[in-house]
């Protein structure tokens, strides 16, 4: 009796543990939070230009846009978000013309860069960022495709 108390016991004490380990979504925001800023890119295609903005609405909720223009006119746009939904943190992509956006669920996060995937989503299916200093990768990948978005923080 007194064994089965005692296993019992550490059994709590171990999940106990194992929940204090896990990060919370708070905390993992904070890891994301280098994104806020102005973010140029610096490979469009030829006569485009493009950037990424972000900001921190709360401390779990980021909110931002990518655009793409031709000269002054605004040729392509996304609003960008990475929301809490139930347990998860998701990035969030509305594309202009489109009804509802589609979610990308948090898969990997360090101190220089994250993953998201959508498996079911046709293209793409991965969004990875990576920091290195002022600048930032951004690829998307998905059914043997692959692009790279390369940016840098505007001054």
């Amino acid at each position: 009796m007194r064994t089965k108390k005692l296993l019992i016991i550490i059994a709590i004490l171990l999940m106990m543990s194992a929940a204090y380990a896990q990060e919370t979504n708070k905390q993992k925001f904070k890891k994301l939070e280098w994104l806020v800023g102005k973010w140029i890119r610096t490979n469009p295609e030829a006569g485009q230009a493009g950037y990424e903005t972000w900001n921190k609405v709360t401390d779990l909720k980021l909110s931002g846009k990518g655009v793409t223009l031709k000269g002054k006119e605004t040729i392509f746009l996304e609003h960008l978000e990475f929301i809490v939904k139930g347990k998860d943190i998701f990035y969030s992509v509305l594309v202009t013309g489109e009804k509802l956006p589609t979610y990308f669920k948090l898969t990997a996060l360090s101190a220089n860069g994250f993953t998201c995937e959508n498996p079911k989503h046709d293209f793409p299916k991965k969004i990875t960022y990576q920091r290195n200093g002022q600048k930032v990768k951004a690829t998307i990948s998905g059914n043997g495709q692959s692009m790279d978005y390369n940016f840098v923080a505007e001054d």
